[in-house]
């Protein structure tokens, strides 16, 4: 597609070009009539985005039918880059927030308390990919998991294997977290924990069979989404701040009533 190599992938990004391409048509004047063009049709199909894109972006199709109108609205280079900008940041705002879930500020907070420079690193790469390269964050959801197990289990001095598969390095997380379902006898409680096991071993699946990390043979299956990208990684960002505050509670000197005597 035409333009495509010189878009960035995320549509933040996308608008905030749009916007420097109408300042610079704005302020001596912009040879990126036909990227435009491409941005604005692009964003126009969305019916909820073109709601945001400024009112000018709407009726003007061309840098050329935009110009006599922003000539218009300031006389002077910098109150036409502040009105263009103005306008544009409903739009950026949203693109800036759209995928952000709920849970993210917690997990984040938890993750960097944990390793600002290593887990917590991992967690704002699959967050940054849930929307424009869902294969790779539903890749970097699974390497955020073995990381937090390896990285606790090192901690507590258990053994693990270069060789173990994410399912075999949470279970023996989990054990020495006392989170396996079978050291617990409240049914409640048990639900809870081995419903988390299976959503790792989810993940683990989902990412075997729709990431990007494997070649494949045959026919190729349906591509992952934006939806299945968040389910991995909102899901992997909640089990990792789960695992990583038990190990924080347990590591510290006032125990729990729950907790290993």
């Amino acid at each position: 597609m035409p333009f495509e190599d010189e878009l960035p992938a995320d549509l933040a990004e996308r608008a905030r070009m749009m916007e420097g391409i109408l300042i610079a048509c704005a302020t001596g004047g912009s040879q990126d009539g036909q990227l435009y063009e491409h941005m604005r049709r692009e964003f126009m199909q969305d019916a909820t985005l073109k709601e945001l894109l400024p009112g000018f972006v709407r009726t003007y199709r061309t840098l050329d039918a935009f110009w006599p109108y922003i000539k218009e609205q300031a006389g002077s280079y910098a109150g036409r880059r502040q009105f263009i900008r103005g306008e544009f940041t409903p739009l950026i705002d949203r693109l800036e927030s759209r995928h952000r879930a709920p849970g993210d500020d917690s997990v984040s907070d938890a993750l960097r308390t944990f390793d600002a420079e290593g887990v917590h690193a991992i967690w704002d790469k699959a967050v940054s990919r849930r929307a424009s390269d869902p294969e790779g964050a539903i890749t970097v959801a699974r390497t955020l998991l073995e990381t937090v197990c390896k990285r606790i289990l090192d901690d507590c001095a258990a053994s693990y294997s270069d060789k173990d598969d994410l399912p075999k390095l949470y279970s023996t997380a989990a054990k020495a977290l006392n989170l396996a379902p079978d050291q617990h006898s409240e049914e409640p409680i048990k639900a809870i924990l081995g419903g988390a096991m299976g959503l790792v071993n989810g993940i683990g699946t989902l990412r075997n069979r729709l990431s990007d990390a494997h070649g494949r043979g045959g026919p190729l299956p349906v591509k992952p989404s934006p939806r299945h990208a968040s389910l991995a990684v909102n899901t992997a960002g909640a089990i990792a701040a789960f695992m990583v505050e038990t190990h924080l509670e347990r590591r510290s000197p006032r125990k729990r009533p729950w907790q290993d005597k």
